[in-house]
């Protein structure tokens, strides 16, 4: 019964998916003229793949590395079909669209993080922090969230929440209290938390790799606008979950009995990952000084990894999410597909005219359509179609003129802050979400799409603001 409800729903989803893009592809084949949009054929065709993903993406009715690498094929149709590409030169083109240096940074640190969560590490810290609480929820809450996001920040916030939700779960059933209120805080810390760092958060690596970003430029520009934003998650943490804090626990003497030095399984193997760990990540804070790329760094850091604790490659690899990796190969090659076509440099131009060039104003646009546009769509295929726009908008006269007086451009950080914290939004915002929802379904606790976006869009809204305004203030006074 519950195998025909959810079909049901798919198709229902599946269906109205396609109404929505019957009737974006009417739109973007016949609205374009009338606002004075020059789009040749081969635009309105790449656009229309593109938000054809979009689309049948948020339906989740095929799953969407099937879908990118689709999505991928179709794409290269297209170019062939409009001349835009020669079939011989595919090859070529695919490889140049693939952003190797992301693909190689995600596996390289999934392989360490991987091996490190072998260790039982993880569990040793959610344990020591749920008796530093006493089975106080706020505390706990608190606790576990301030976890999740310093670690988000240096392992990535899709391992965290990985690692540390079933933690989670454990600790809160011995505590016999519901879990959900303290799984969404971990979630919206893990993205908050991952935007402080290049490796914190998909959507950064891209930047950085795109950009030229190094780990501590970006971390410099970053993480105060962070601390000052968990801060004020913090605070509405106490006003969004007042009826879960009321929570009574149970079994603390049990919780208190509990030996969290039991849970480290292999001292040897922990002290072996630590190390090389912390060598990877001074390694990517040094990074720009020594000229390296950070995907050498992270593959390197594996590789030494594999060869001092004796693992077996083919057991590491297990802990590598190879559909995430081939999702992100796909994308590159849809959004290098648009690209070519010229459709984003005429994007970007239109921005432009809106905000008619003013740093600050498009700044702000960047960000809150980034945020809004994230919390829809997840935030890996929204970046990496708007790291083309930015890099097309900072290098047209009509805003160039505002980066003569930065060493940086401010710009990349404003894609960053919006897309990381928009993450939060909805369910379906970020990767983070996805896999922390799928590993509570998997313990019976179920979260749904309205739970989330009522409790998520607000604090997303409310988050970016104090993100863009923070650093705005200091784009213009430091």
């Amino acid at each position: 019964m519950d195998v025909e409800i959810a079909s049901h729903f798919s198709m229902r989803s599946f269906g109205i998916g396609m109404a929505a893009l019957l009737v974006l592809l009417v739109m973007l084949f016949t609205l374009p003229e009338y606002v004075g949009l020059e789009l040749t054929i081969t635009m309105m065709a790449t656009l229309g793949v593109l938000i054809g993903m979009y689309v049948i993406l948020i339906t989740e009715v095929v799953h969407r590395t099937a879908l990118a690498l689709f999505g991928a094929l179709v794409m290269l149709i297209v170019l062939f079909t409009t001349g835009v590409l020669d079939p011989h030169d595919s090859v070529d083109f695919v490889i140049g669209a693939i952003d190797f240096n992301t693909i190689g940074l995600l596996l390289g640190m999934m392989v360490i993080v991987g091996i490190l969560g072998e260790t039982g590490i993880f569990q040793y810290i959610g344990i020591k922090a749920a008796k530093i609480s006493n089975g106080n929820v706020w505390k706990l809450m608190i606790l576990l969230a301030v976890i999740t996001a310093v670690g988000s920040a240096f392992l990535d916030n899709v391992t965290m929440v990985l690692l540390m939700v079933p933690v989670t779960i454990s600790v809160c059933r011995i505590l016999n209290i519901n879990p959900i209120s303290l799984i969404l805080a971990q979630i919206f810390a893990s993205n908050i938390g991952g935007a402080t760092t290049l490796i914190g958060d998909p959507p950064n690596i891209m930047i950085g790799s795109a950009a030229g970003i190094d780990f501590m430029s970006f971390a410099y520009h970053m993480t105060p606008e962070i601390i000052i934003t968990m801060a004020v998650t913090i605070v509405l943490f106490k006003f969004m979950f007042r009826k879960d804090l009321k929570q009574k626990p149970e079994n603390i003497e049990k919780l208190q009995a509990l030996d969290e030095k039991k849970e480290i399984k292999d001292t040897m193997l922990l002290k072996k990952s630590a190390i090389i760990l912390g060598a990877v990540i001074i390694m990517f804070m040094l990074h720009g000084m020594l000229g390296l790329e950070v995907s050498i760094i992270a593959l390197g850091g594996a590789a030494v990894l594999l060869v001092v604790t004796g693992k077996q490659p083919y057991i590491a690899l297990k802990h590598v999410e190879w559909p995430t990796l081939l999702f992100f190969c796909g994308l590159f090659v849809i959004v290098g597909g648009v690209e070519v076509s010229g459709a984003l440099e005429l994007l970007a131009h239109n921005i432009l005219e809106i905000t008619q060039g003013e740093l600050g104003t498009t700044m702000f646009t960047i960000t809150m359509v980034s945020a809004f546009a994230s919390a829809f769509v997840d935030n890996i295929p929204f970046t990496a179609t708007m790291i083309p726009i930015i890099e097309n908008i900072s290098l047209d006269p009509a805003f160039a003129h505002n980066l003569t007086a930065f060493d940086y451009n401010p710009l990349w950080y404003a894609l960053a802050f919006g897309a990381d914290l928009g993450g939060n939004g909805t369910l379906i915002g970020a990767s983070a979400n996805l896999v922390a929802i799928a590993i509570a379904e998997k313990f019976g606790y179920r979260i749904f799409f309205r739970e989330f976006l009522i409790k998520g869009l607000p604090l997303m809204v409310i988050t970016t603001l104090v993100a863009f305004g923070a650093f705005y203030l200091r784009v213009l006074y430091l």
